[in-house]
This record gives C-alpha cells, sequence and structure tokens, in this order.
C-alpha cells in the first residue's frame, strides 16, 4: 500500500502576534478544513486588538528563497498569497508564481481596511493588477478593495464582478451590504457565471481576521480537489460557523478572531490526510 498525501496550501503572508489574522489565521483555517499549512513569511505586525503599531518588511530574497524551497521540494495543491506590502515583494512573489505554474493560487488582495483606507501604496496597488491577478485562479477583494481595483464604487454587482475578472481569474467580491443582509458574489471565470451567497449580518466586533480565514478555507478545499464553486460554497459555510461561534467570545478590547471550528468535529484531523 502506498503512502498517504496532504492536501497541503501553501500559504505567503504576514505574521501578527494576537493569532487572529495573517499566517496565523490561515494556519488555523487550513487546519479546520481539512489541510496541511506550510508558510513563506513576508512581514512581521506589531498590534493590539485597536491598532497596528507597526510593520517589519522582510527582504524579498528571503521571502522568495522560502517559498522556492518549500514548492521546490514538496507537492502542493493550492498556493494562497496574503499581505504583500510592497511592489518589491508582490514582483518577487509573482516570479515565484510563474515558476510553479501548474499549482492554483488564490490571491486574497490586502489592499484596503474595513474603513477604506489605503494599506498599501498606489505602485504596490498596480503591480497587483500587472504581476500578479494574471497568474491568480481566483481573488477574494472585500467590497472597499474591490471599489479601489475597479476606480469607482459598487454600481451593478454582476457587471463589476465580470469587470474584476479582466485578468482572467475568478473572482469573489466579499461583504456587500444588503440592508440586514450581506452578499459575497461569485464570478467563475471558467463557467462565466455569477453565484450570490446571501446572509445574515452578525453582530460582533469579533471579525478580525475574517477574509484570511475565508480565503484560507477556499484554498484549502481547491486543494482537497473540489472544483472552485464547490470550494467557494464549502468556505461559505466555513466562516459563517467560525463568525457566529466567535461571537460567543471576549477577547481583548477591541476587534478579536473568529473561531475556526477546528475543535468542534474531533474527526477532522482525519480528513487531513486523502
Amino acid at each position: 500500500m502506498g503512502k498517504k498525501s496532504l492536501n497541503v496550501v501553501f500559504l505567503i503572508a504576514g505574521s501578527e502576534p494576537l493569532g487572529s489574522a495573517g499566517m496565523q489565521a490561515d494556519i488555523k483555517a487550513v487546519t479546520a478544513c481539512g489541510g496541511y499549512a506550510a508558510c513563506a513569511v513576508t512581514c512581521v505586525v506589531d498590534e493590539d486588538t485597536r491598532r497596528v503599531k507597526s510593520i517589519f518588511h522582510l527582504p524579498v530574497d528571503l521571502i522568495v528563497s522560502q517559498a522556492e524551497s518549500f514548492l521546490g521540494d514538496i507537492a502542493t495543491g493550492c498556493i494562497k498569497t496574503g499581505v504583500l506590502p510592497t511592489e518589491e515583494i508582490i514582483r518577487g512573489v509573482a516570479g515565484v508564481l510563474r515558476k510553479f505554474s501548474q499549482v492554483p493560487v488564490l490571491v486574497d488582495p490586502v489592499i484596503v481596511d474595513s474603513l477604506g483606507q489605503k494599506l498599501v501604496a498606489d505602485d504596490a496597488i498596480e503591480a497587483y493588477k500587472r504581476e500578479l491577478f494574471p497568474l491568480a485562479t481566483l481573488i477574494t477583494p472585500n467590497r472597499r478593495e474591490a471599489e479601489t481595483l475597479l476606480g469607482r464604487p459598487i454600481g451593478n454587482v454582476q457587471e463589476d464582478v465580470r469587470e474584476l475578472g479582466q485578468w482572467g481569474c475568478s473572482v469573489i467580491v466579499k461583504s456587500i451590504e444588503r440592508g440586514k443582509m450581506l452578499a459575497d458574489v461569485f464570478y467563475d471565470a471558467g463557467t462565466d457565471r455569477v453565484r450570490e451567497f446571501v446572509k445574515p449580518r452578525i453582530l460582533t466586533r469579533n471579525v478580525n481576521g475574517t477574509g484570511d480565514s475565508f480565503s484560507s478555507a477556499i484554498a484549502t478545499y481547491v486543494a482537497t480537489g473540489y472544483s472552485l464553486e464547490e470550494a467557494v460554497e464549502k468556505a461559505e459555510e466555513f466562516i459563517s460557523r467560525a463568525i457566529s461561534l466567535g461571537a460567543e467570545y471576549e477577547f481583548g478590547h477591541g476587534y478579536g478572531p473568529v473561531h475556526p471550528c477546528f475543535m468542534e468535529d474531533k474527526s477532522v484531523h482525519q480528513r487531513i490526510y486523502n
């Protein structure tokens, strides 16, 4: 009998001390969804639950070397990018992705915070468009990030999400307000189909790292062998449960984490293996 294989997701992301966002949230979500997480670190963030205090960027050569060391040695089911804070880092990561073009790529463009404040310079945003999006299987901007990429407020959602697929990638735009509801709008570039996932808004401050956890869940289900639409559908179920469970906890004085649910089902660790 041959040996089993892991459902590997390789993350290229930042580290932060709270455990609620960045690679820490990614790793928890990947594990909860039945995958094996590995990571190249791009930056180290100092923050508490109320504010980001400082960010230290790792050297591009080190980021690239971390990624190539892993991807050149170990079979990987999906690559997911998180915080890529500079144009130079984006170009370096894009170079790695071109070398391993057979692996599906999920790009979470961390460019704007929840208040609409830009987190990266304009040249980094242009580098995302020029270097990364054409290599992506799926991009996962939130509403404010989508509007930044479009250069205007979202109007006709279905037309706008298709426009964001202009680089040849599928798209899911997260957290579009619909009264008391929220909608995530998914465009599948392979089928030219748009699908909306509408869900009740959960009133909680424990939403730090929600986008990281959601995109990592999608990446895990892709690595497990689901179609892209199936992976999105399963990740929607996962993140809704994680937000709902996270709302039950107290964590610091600001924005806390979602609950990644991995202790809810004791058999989850058995699903790490094919």
